[in-house]
């Protein structure tokens, strides 16, 4: 579903973020990429979609490459759905009227087609009960959701999480892992940058280590955390668990 390869990308701060990476992720699988701050796996997700530019190296999303034409990125950011460590909704709409946006625009679809399957997405994640909420009467937890519902409005075939749930205060961080526990178990391919150990164990099919913009290592996640081959994988491992 997606293949990543030999990707590298270097910031004008001349920090290189990514060093010849390569990833492949198969339909319905979920991949946990783990690592410490500042090893480029963001970049990872964002070259994934479009977001940045590699300097090298390639993205193939369903048979769809990049770098490529300006309708391959459009049509990549339409089958990808991206949930970032800031929610990003529209403070000035409703909750409904965030998740019913982009199916609207850029799918066309009629705000009553729309809607209906925003609020069956609303169910999905908990928040039936929000429809007419504004953002900034939710929590943070309960904000996070509505944006995974936002996402999956677009009906994507791949879901990128970005340290979704970083930003969130740990009571509901919870609750947020729940619905990405779910969409998992459902078959949703999945990338998911996280420093949440106990889902890459639960829920990832494998866990991809990086460390300064590299891949260190790759492995099923029952063997990545019960026998870690690298000793960089091992003390960064000795650290957070």
């Amino acid at each position: 579903m997606v293949a990543v390869r030999g990707l590298v990308k270097t910031f004008p701060s001349g920090v290189k973020a990514l060093d010849d990476v390569s990833l492949c992720v198969r339909k319905g699988e979920v991949v946990v990429v783990i690592g410490p701050s500042g090893s480029g796996k963001s970049t990872l997700l964002r070259c994934i979609n479009g977001l940045e530019e590699p300097d090298a190296g390639e993205v193939v999303v369903d048979g769809v490459r990049l770098p490529g034409p300006r309708k391959n990125r459009d049509r990549i950011r339409t089958e990808v759905g991206m949930v970032f460590q800031q929610f990003n909704l529209f403070p000035h709409m409703t909750v409904l009227e965030n998740v019913c946006l982009a199916p609207t625009l850029v799918r066309g679809k009629s705000r009553a087609e729309a809607a209906e399957e925003g609020r069956g997405l609303l169910s999905r994640v908990g928040l039936s009960d929000k429809v007419d909420a504004y953002p900034a009467h939710l929590s943070g937890g309960q904000q996070q959701r509505v944006a995974i519902a936002r996402a999956l409005a677009m009906r994507p075939g791949v879901m990128l999480f970005d340290e979704a749930t970083s930003a969130l205060d740990p009571e509901v961080i919870g609750e947020v892992l729940e619905v990405m526990r779910g969409l998992a178990a459902e078959g949703m391919t999945m990338v998911v940058v996280t420093h949440e150990m106990g889902f890459a164990r639960e829920a990832g099919d494998r866990v991809v280590f990086m460390d300064q913009g590299r891949v260190v290592e790759e492995a099923a996640a029952a063997d990545f955390f019960l026998a870690p081959r690298e000793e960089r994988t091992r003390r960064f491992l000795s650290q957070i668990l």
